[in-house]
């Protein structure tokens, strides 16, 4: 049975044509720290899930670091106190990003990840 964050994520990959790709909500995804200070202009990006992690980036902001720590590791299932508004898109496949506020949302496949 599909929890409810998984019925909303499929609708997310069906209102966009996208596969839906379940997201292990115990595995990390790599965050960066100003998504934590209530910043709602939050970006997502998907690459191949490997090595404990979901695949899944998400940071706050126009633009993210290429510093080495910019995105920290966390457990997927806390991005409901972190980055509530992300949930609904980590059903999107590796290759598709997310910008999304309170009042627009924007998804898209981005065919230059490297997945």
């Amino acid at each position: 049975m599909q929890s409810n964050f998984e019925v909303n994520q499929a609708a997310i990959c069906s209102k966009f044509n996208a596969l839906f790709f379940p997201c292990d909500m115990s595995l990390m995804v790599g965050i960066s720290r100003n998504v934590k200070d209530g910043k709602v202009h939050l970006n997502g990006m998907r690459v191949r899930p490997e090595n404990g992690t979901c695949g899944w980036y998400i940071w706050a902001g126009e633009e993210f670091s290429s510093d080495g720590d910019f995105f920290v590791p966390l457990h997927a299932s806390h991005l409901e106190v972190w980055a509530p508004l992300a949930i609904r898109f980590l059903g999107l496949p590796p290759g598709w990003r997310f910008l999304v506020t309170n009042d627009y949302e924007d998804v898209w496949e981005d065919k230059q990840l490297k997945i």
